[in-house]
């Protein structure tokens, strides 16, 4: 991994070296060149003011790609007095992490200077590694910040969790991205030299597709510049085609092992419960344009339709399972049609959430009392010498009743009978609680 902070130390300028890539180039130097994140980098705000008083605490930086959480660090590394580290979680073992907690103890004890240990990708560090750099944290042996795209309540130890504090970095605006380019087709470390014509449209076109990740609007206009020719009037023109060609996809910021992968089956899942079939086609499109797992979908969907829309249109949960047979049969991409039915047909029927808390009341009535034994009536009667005990003589053959009918206990005699459906009055689940109660008014 190339240092990213070396230019603060260096007696060449590094950001001056076309050869790296123009999101390292373009690399912020100080506070009032990093965009967005006004939560934290705002003016007064903590994070703010801790590097412009250079007390900075252990933290971690978290957020999606492209979002900052490198550039801050930057701006540490260039705004300290401290000595700074890098290490890359992929690459660095515990060796690597005691050789640096070994120097940085050194440096405290004989010069009383602080070292700031940078750890990007922290995500990636196995129990080992994070146990190997707890104690230094702990004794502010080094001030830790850690950079990830994952949740760091999944991906990171907790004792090393609770003595860091975490701010969370959100998508770039629109606004933020567009400023990102401008200050790179105007700056003689990014694209000044090369004399790009560029109109505000496709500005605004690739501040879009960038989708509030700034490395991928950076990359996208660097790989544009860097393939067109130069016009007879020495002019590189970049319009939306030449845009469209270089980044080839729009990037969905999409992880199917992290967050994303949970937060968008999410909002689906809340879109088709809150009876909005437009908000829940938009979440399926992404997912399945990120390249989402589809059995993954589909049995999400499946389990929605139980839960949420139950007994009101037992139908949905046919058509969930239908859509499930087919994208195991089929696949993507044809199976993106029986999934949008179900997702639709889901999100529009009515909703009743009686059946799980049926259940779950049941469950938990189980699991908090006797459960008795079964009555004798109703045990099996289907092996020789069953009726010399007693099992199911005194049984009550519905269909043998008015209505298919008889009333008779099926609890344990042990327990009272428990209600644990409270029906609605959503749908056809009325009709069914309306048919259980004329059968037991029913006169038999």
């Amino acid at each position: 991994m190339p240092n990213l902070f070396e230019s603060k130390n260096s007696n060449e300028n590094k950001n001056n070296n076309k050869e790296q890539p123009l999101a390292y180039r373009m690399r912020p130097k100080s506070l009032d060149e990093i965009y967005g994140q006004e939560d934290i980098m705002g003016e007064n705000k903590i994070l703010r003011r801790a590097i412009k008083s250079d007390q900075i605490q252990s933290l971690i930086l978290y957020g999606p790609p492209g979002t900052g959480k490198t550039s801050i660090a930057s701006v540490i590394a260039e705004n300290t007095d401290s000595d700074f580290k890098i290490l890359n979680a992929v690459t660095s073992g515990v060796n690597d992490i005691r050789e640096i907690i070994k120097e940085a103890k050194e440096k405290k004890d004989l010069y009383n200077t602080r070292t700031i240990l940078f750890i990007d990708e922290i995500h990636r560090f196995n129990k080992a590694q994070q146990d190997a750099l707890l104690p230094a944290v702990e004794k502010g042996i080094v001030i830790m910040i850690g950079a990830t795209t994952e949740n760091p309540y999944f991906e990171v130890n907790s004792p090393l969790l609770s003595r860091s504090r975490i701010f969370q970095l959100k998508p770039l605006k629109k606004e933020n991205i567009e400023a990102i380019i401008h200050d790179a087709l105007n700056s003689k470390n990014g694209l000044k030299d090369y004399n790009v014509v560029i109109d505000s449209d496709t500005i605004d076109y690739i501040a879009d597709i960038a989708n509030g990740d700034a490395r991928v609007a950076l990359n996208t206009l660097e790989a544009s510049v860097l393939t067109t020719p130069v016009d007879k009037e020495g002019q590189i023109i970049i319009d939306q085609d030449i845009i469209r060609n270089s980044l080839q996809k729009k990037s969905l910021n999409y992880d199917k092992k992290g967050d994303n992968h949970y937060d968008n089956i999410s909002a689906l899942i809340k879109s088709m419960r809150g009876s909005d079939p437009d908000a829940a086609l938009f979440w399926l499109a992404k997912m399945i344009e990120a390249g989402e797992d589809p059995k993954f979908i589909a049995r999400r969907i499946v389990i929605h339709a139980a839960e949420d829309v139950g007994l009101a249109d037992p139908r949905a949960l046919l058509i969930a399972n239908a859509a499930f047979d087919a994208v195991n049969t089929v696949g993507l991409p044809e199976a993106r049609i029986p999934l949008a039915e179900a997702v639709i047909y889901i999100a529009s029927a009515p909703k009743s959430n009686s059946v799980v808390k049926a259940i779950d009341k049941a469950l938990k009535y189980v699991r908090s009392n006797p459960t008795g034994t079964v009555p004798v009536h109703l045990r099996s009667s289907n092996y020789k010498g069953a009726q010399n005990l007693g099992r199911g003589v005194s049984y009550k053959y519905p269909h043998d009743y008015k209505n298919n009918y008889v009333e008779q206990n099926y609890f344990p005699e042990e327990i009272e009978e428990q209600s644990f459906l409270n029906w609605s009055n959503s749908g056809e689940e009325e009709k069914y609680k309306e048919f259980l109660e004329q059968l037991k008014n029913n006169d038999n």
